[in-house]
């Protein structure tokens, strides 16, 4: 199985491009050891011929264009694309459909909660109908059953509930439901090695736990560093809870469930841009480092 991470940031990339933040300041200037990244998204594959795109950045051609796999120009209008899965309906992990919509129509695998939010309070799916019908969309089963995509050979996929937050647009903002946001495990069918995505997590449930802890390798949630991160930069008052995402640091945090997984490889993903660790000279950076815990960038390749 081929994992390649496209965006390795959480929303607004790094640096945002409106922010002066120590981290963001830091990268432009050149006064710390940091390489920018887009906003995050991966790519799958079983064959390294056929893959399923996870999201689809505001960045998405940038990423495109720097990963030519996806673009094998087999034919005069061709991708290597076989689908689009959609771990949530967040702006930064699906607005970049609008930027594929030559493609359509493409084929789509998300939630019912996604699916809601994506033809509701923001309708990005009805838009692109008028491209080709826009998507065929396929709903994501969540009851821990394995489910496989048509054209997507070597790779089966199973997905679960994981806690977070709706996207501020969404109907239901302030009454969570189930498949707001998911995480999912993708199998080699052949190896059986197997990665576990979930880019957006809140408190971790022990179905999350055990199959984090069953996987060989973990892309998550790397948001921030600590629960009053924003406001310690002077950048609002909302909290990590408040956005659905667990801290590294602290009681309970993400370094702490990770301490106890023996078997995954352990890699963090969507990386806020306040977030110390992405100066790799940081002390934070290399608390995670003592604790063999990697922080994605755009490019990194995994192959299990």
């Amino acid at each position: 199985m081929y994992i390649h991470v496209l965006g390795a940031a959480a929303g607004g990339g790094f640096p945002q491009w409106n922010c002066n933040c120590p981290m963001c300041f830091g990268v432009r200037s050149g006064t710390i050891n940091a390489k920018p990244r887009t906003q995050s998204s991966i790519a799958v594959s079983g064959n390294g011929i056929d893959w399923v795109l996870f999201n689809t950045s505001p960045d998405i051609l940038t990423q495109l264009a720097a990963f030519p796999k996806l673009q094998p120009a087999r034919e005069l209008r061709d991708t290597a694309i076989k689908a689009i899965l959609f771990m949530d309906s967040q702006i930064d992990h699906t607005t970049g459909l609008l930027m594929l919509r030559e493609g359509c129509p493409h084929e789509v695998y998300c939630s019912d909660m996604v699916y809601e939010d994506l033809t509701s309070g923001f309708p990005l799916f009805t838009m692109l109908e008028h491209w080709n019908g826009g998507i065929n969309r396929h709903s994501i089963p969540l009851d821990n059953s394995a489910f496989t995509i048509p054209g997507v050979d070597g790779v089966a996929f199973t997905a679960i509930p994981v806690k977070g937050k709706a996207p501020p647009y969404s109907p239901h903002r302030n009454d969570p439901h189930i498949g707001d946001n998911i995480g999912i495990q993708v199998t080699d069918t052949i190896t059986n090695k197997t990665v576990f995505y979930a880019p957006g997590l809140g408190d971790l449930t022990e179905e999350t736990k055990s199959l984090m802890s069953s996987s060989d390798c973990l892309l998550i949630d790397g948001t921030f560093w600590d629960e009053d991160e924003m406001s310690s930069v002077g950048l609002g008052e909302k909290k990590a809870a408040d956005m659905g995402h667990l801290p590294q640091s602290g009681a309970n945090g993400m370094i702490e469930v990770l301490r106890g997984m023996d078997r995954p490889r352990k890699v963090l993903i969507h990386i806020n841009n306040t977030n110390p660790i992405l100066d790799e000279d940081s002390a934070e950076r290399k608390i995670l480092t003592d604790h063999d815990i990697e922080v994605a960038y755009d490019g990194l390749d995994i192959h299990l």
